[in-house]
């Protein structure tokens, strides 16, 4: 099964059986944030973590059942999205963010730290509502370990 096809099944099942991304987190005992990112085929759940997503899906006994547990468990092509500027309003204000403040928070990252990357394998990302009485705000949290680059 391809991963968008696995992603529109696991996502409409979601939706059917009416649970959010931190229900399902919860019972798998992941944050939800992650558990979105396995949902659209971005990371790989264990054959037990699959296995509980399937059942609180209540797709655990469907004929799709195998192929689905499989993709869960494979390795994903990450990142694998499309290279275009997004359209949808809310991945573009992320793309616009990175192309106003990319290379401001790249200096300042690297001014603190020196020349690296923050990681995005030892990483946790996590999104919080914030209240506000001019309108909540969203409050996205990326926390990565800074990862130097080498000299040899």
């Amino acid at each position: 099964m391809a991963p968008a096809a696995h992603s529109s099944v696991l996502i409409a099942a979601k939706r059917r059986v009416g649970l959010s991304f931190a229900q399902l987190g919860e019972r798998l005992g992941v944050d939800e944030v992650w558990l979105a990112s396995l949902l659209h085929g971005q990371a790989t759940a264990t054959p037990a973590e699959a296995e509980a997503l399937l059942a609180a899906l209540q797709l655990a006994d469907g004929p799709e059942a195998p192929a689905l547990l499989e993709a869960l468990t494979t390795y994903p092509l990450k990142g694998a999205l499309d290279p275009q500027v997004p359209t949808d309003p809310l991945l573009y204000r992320f793309h616009e963010i990175l192309q106003v403040y990319g290379l401001p928070l790249k200096d300042v990252i690297q001014e603190k730290f020196g020349d690296g990357i923050m990681s995005a394998i030892d990483f946790t990302l996590t999104v919080d509502r914030q209240s506000d009485p001019k309108g909540d705000r969203v409050v996205v949290t990326m926390n990565g370990k800074f990862l130097p680059y080498r000299k040899w």
